[in-house]
């Protein structure tokens, strides 16, 4: 056995009472997967399309095509997916998203919703 390793005298068929702290009475708590939330890239009549798939690229990791198709269909469209994260991740995007386009000067309006 390795340094560290933990060795129990007691059988898994015994049976001998249980006592708090064997493994054979500890459970797992539930763990369940957490809420993901939509990221979502709002049209105005402003924002110029180059600065959008900028955006997309820096932000989303997108990859110029990508980042051009989801252009094309919030200006189509009016508001186009750039991704789905955790709650966390999702909110530092959007948190992102506005920032720099506050600094630049434009109405770029980016939200989230529950998936």
């Amino acid at each position: 056995m390795g340094h560290g390793t933990i060795m129990s005298e007691r059988r898994w068929d015994d049976d001998g009472p249980d006592r708090e702290g064997d493994l054979a009475t500890r459970t797992r708590p539930d763990t369940k997967k957490p809420s993901l939330y939509r990221v979502l890239l709002l049209n105005d009549d402003y924002t110029p399309m180059e600065f959008v798939v900028f955006v997309l690229e820096q932000f989303f990791n997108k990859t110029r095509d990508e980042a051009t198709e989801i252009m094309l269909h919030v200006h189509q469209h009016g508001v186009g997916l750039c991704g789905v994260f955790t709650f966390e991740v999702a909110e530092t995007k959007v948190v992102q998203v506005l920032d720099i386009a506050r600094r630049a000067e434009y109405p770029l309006q980016c939200t989230m919703e529950k998936d």
